[in-house]
């Protein structure tokens, strides 16, 4: 994305350190443990790791299966994390009792039913900026004023596309049922790495040489390795040298493609992300549902009291389709990149049913402060929304990276 929502307010600059004094999430519940049941839900502090490292260590040192423990969403290992999971057949006391390296427990309690992946409301947000401009607190809290009437862009944000920014690359590739682009995108551009052996790796690769590119990878590289070592056994067999990679992985470079398209969608229409038209698909703020809508000025008053929103495409073989010239435009987004609606029909594991995604989401709980160390910020968002959506509104992220979370 290129534009801003707030373009014409000038931001903070500053970056943001990955640190605990620096970077607080915390889950905003849905619902709250009734105190009985056979589930304890324990809200977990975290630093360093991610949730899937959280629920691995609490499930070995309470000796029960990773499966049958829940979660409501994933955090990734970025600063200091607070979310709840659910611990089948295990008593509130237990679970307090934990000591685990990286985290702590703040509260255990009953409940019923386990906790399963969409459970939260929303996820609060804690921040520093630090280095930014003088007057970084009125620059900033004009930005949010803006956000919070018109809304903030609901953009996924580069962060989506892996630590090479290739994950939707790969994706793209997969779907056009380009393999050989597929294995290409994969293993990667040596300038976006910065460990020698592994850049070594890459390069000897796109020389050719894959013997020498499987022996220079380093271990915890094992996608690549796995497909280097089906390469080596059988050179140019990419379509099956790809479809030996786990198919959790395909999903997930599908859907950060997914996640490319609409932010492309977000970007076209950011001028008038507030507005809905004639043909869009709606989304209700209240309870996610959607509709098509055929009357633009009566929906107006709703769209401008943040009722209803505007929607993108998450594409795939269900997803509900808009009509006329918000139809052209996102048929024309595919078209540019070589696929069709069709294209999204897989077939199998593979297969993407699509969603609409609103194209904006509100501002909420939103406080601003500055210390020695630089602009404090807070605020709320709905499940499924990002912080860098909201961040690079304030500090107006440009492509070389001044303004960037580091």
């Amino acid at each position: 994305m290129k534009n801003y929502l707030t373009a014409e307010l000038p931001g903070t600059g500053g970056t943001i350190k990955a640190t605990p004094e620096d970077f607080l999430v915390a889950e905003v519940p849905l619902y709250l443990p009734c105190g009985e049941g056979e589930h304890t839900y324990a809200e977990i502090e975290k630093r360093g790791i991610t949730t899937l490292e959280a629920l691995r260590r609490m499930a070995k040192e309470l000796g029960i299966l990773e499966r049958d423990m829940g979660y409501a969403g994933m955090k990734d290992a970025r600063g200091v994390t607070r979310q709840t999971f659910s611990i089948p057949r295990v008593s509130p006391e237990r679970v307090l009792g934990l000591e685990l390296p990286g985290m702590r427990v703040l509260s255990a309690s009953l409940h019923r039913n386990k906790l399963k992946l969409g459970h939260l409301r929303g996820n609060r947000f804690r921040l520093r900026v630090r280095g930014v401009t003088d007057d970084a607190v009125p620059r900033a809290s004009a930005v949010l004023d803006v956000l919070a009437k018109r809304g903030v862009p609901n953009s996924f944000g580069e962060q989506r596309y892996g630590a090479q920014a290739n994950s939707h690359l790969i994706g793209a590739a997969l779907l056009r049922g380009d393999y050989r682009g597929a294995v290409d995108a994969l293993i990667g551009d040596g300038a976006n790495i910065s460990d020698e052996r592994w850049r070594s790796a890459v390069e000897a690769y796109r020389r050719g040489d894959l013997e020498e590119s499987l022996l220079a990878f380093p271990g915890h590289c094992r996608t690549e390795r796995d497909l280097l070592q089906r390469l080596v056994k059988q050179p140019d067999a990419w379509e099956k040298a790809f479809r030996g990679v786990h198919p959790r992985l395909k999903k997930l470079y599908l859907s950060a493609f997914q996640s490319f398209l609409f932010d492309r969608l977000l970007d076209l229409r950011l001028d008038r992300l507030d507005e809905v038209a004639d043909g869009d698909v709606a989304c209700k703020h209240d309870n996610g549902a959607c509709f098509l809508v055929t009357d633009a000025a009566a929906e107006a008053p709703r769209a401008a009291a943040f009722e209803i929103s505007p929607t993108g495409p998450m594409f795939g073989r269900k997803m509900m389709e808009p009509g006329g010239k918000v139809l052209e435009l996102e048929r024309q987004v595919l078209a540019a990149e070589g696929l069709s609606p069709e294209s999204f029909d897989l077939g199998g594991a593979l297969g993407m049913d699509g969603e609409r995604r609103p194209l904006r989401v509100p501002l909420m709980e939103h406080a601003l402060g500055r210390d020695d160390d630089g602009l404090l910020l807070e605020f709320a968002l709905p499940r499924g929304s990002y912080a860098t959506a909201v961040l690079r509104e304030v500090m107006k992220i440009a492509p070389d990276g001044h303004g960037a979370l580091s």
